[in-house]
């Protein structure tokens, strides 16, 4: 005998996450098991940032905002800090939205290829979901230079008076 599934509201949070406490990936006569959407959004950050030629997640204000946290005792936990990483869970699909920057010289193309493999990879493989779609947004390139701050930056002129 099997158990309706029931639905979970969910909510979206200041940082546009959407979430839910929990949601539906295995119902079993032993048992039910359900994640966490804070944990689809952790996996899909951890496997984005895992390939070569992301340098970070998130725009420029959630990374703002990610940096501040970090500097908070107890801030740097949870997932309304897993920065430029946003997920829908549902009984059994999830769908994930990344806003990334990219090293200088890669190319976009193939690094979002890679990068949407590798999170559809972990998701499914770690959670059971099926991952529906993967949407990259490149919000950056991260030169070289902006990491090295003894590198003195040439002065423009003013075009205005």
């Amino acid at each position: 005998m099997t158990t309706p599934a029931t639905t979970t509201p969910t909510t979206a949070t200041p940082t546009g996450t959407v979430s839910s406490p929990a949601r539906l990936a295995d119902d079993t006569t032993q048992g039910r098991t359900t994640i966490a959407a804070s944990v689809v959004q952790k996996i899909a950050g951890i496997a984005a940032r895992e390939i070569s030629g992301v340098h970070s997640m998130g725009g420029g204000v959630s990374r703002a905002f990610g940096a501040i946290r970090e500097r908070i005792p107890g801030g740097g936990t949870g997932a309304a800090n897993i920065a430029g990483v946003q997920v829908e869970v549902g009984e059994k699909q999830a769908a994930v939205d990344l806003d990334i920057v990219v090293e200088y010289g890669a190319s976009i193309v193939e690094l979002a290829r890679a990068v949407r493999r590798n999170v559809i990879t972990a998701v499914e493989r770690m959670t059971g979901l099926e991952v529906i779609e993967v949407n990259i947004a490149v919000n950056d390139i991260h030169l070289p230079t902006a990491d090295n701050g003894d590198e003195v930056q040439p002065v423009q002129p003013s075009r205005v008076e």
